[in-house]
């Protein structure tokens, strides 16, 4: 049976890698994005050529209203989504304990809370009617790290985590998985311009003495939305090269 994904924030980055990967495993995707329409089309035209289907849809994530939409539209070219991958992101500033405020907070929970709610509710129904889905959310190693100067993000991302885990108990009676890739720090267009001096004080940290890939990413994902891993939930699975141990 061809299984549908929906990748959110799919048009570049982390998220572009883990369309393509799925694609080339012969899913269908939804590929989403929200600024970058030429390189959603872009991905589903690659897509394409390996032999799957694709299709490029605008939504905000973070509006219940485009969500909908979002899924409306991937039901009428697919019949509906069987794998939800929430890898949606906007900026990322360092704050400083004084620079933050509740509004920064709430702009990273935004993305990492709340769009993962909605998009689940949105899907769900159809997931638990099927007895099978695949819910798998992008965190980050910074939760482990507690990096300074971004302690809205870290925050977002303790939570987004600990949503994981509830969820997988809940679902885990009904065929649907939940579980979460961490990335290191894997370099993506996002951070094109970061000083060397930075990237080779990250790569100290690293037994493995390299910077990961985005297809060390997409990889993960595509093993966590395979019919194979219908045994795994509830688990976050580090994709950074052992920088952290848990």
């Amino acid at each position: 049976m061809k299984r549908t994904a929906l990748v959110t924030g799919a048009s570049r980055g982390l998220g572009r890698a883990i369309a393509l990967e799925l694609g080339a495993s012969g899913m269908n995707v939804v590929v989403n994005y929200f600024n970058g329409k030429d390189g959603a089309e872009d991905i589903c035209d690659q897509i394409h050529k390996l032999g799957a289907q694709a299709l490029a849809v605008k939504a905000d994530v973070r509006n219940p209203a485009e969500i909908d939409a979002l899924v409306t539209e991937a039901e009428k070219a697919f019949g509906g989504i069987d794998i939800l991958i929430v890898n949606a992101t906007g900026p990322q500033p360092m704050l400083s304990i004084e620079e933050q405020t509740w509004e920064s907070y709430l702009d990273q929970l935004e993305f990492f809370v709340k769009s993962p709610l909605l998009l689940l509710k949105r899907v769900l129904p159809r997931m638990r009617e099927k007895r099978f889905g695949r819910i798998i959310q992008i965190g980050s190693e910074v939760f482990e790290l507690g990096n300074h100067r971004f302690a809205n993000y870290v925050a977002a991302k303790g939570a987004q985590l600990g949503q994981t885990r509830s969820w997988a108990r809940e679902l885990a009676p009904t065929g649907i998985t939940v579980n979460l890739v961490a990335p290191g720090w894997i370099p993506t267009e996002r951070h094109v311009g970061t000083p060397q001096a930075e990237i080779d004080q990250y790569l100290q940290t690293l037994p493995t003495k390299k910077m990961g890939v985005p297809q060390d990413v997409a990889k993960a994902v595509a093993f966590l939305a395979s019919d194979g891993a219908g045994f795994v939930t509830g688990q976050k699975i580090s994709v950074n090269g052992s920088n952290t141990l848990e």
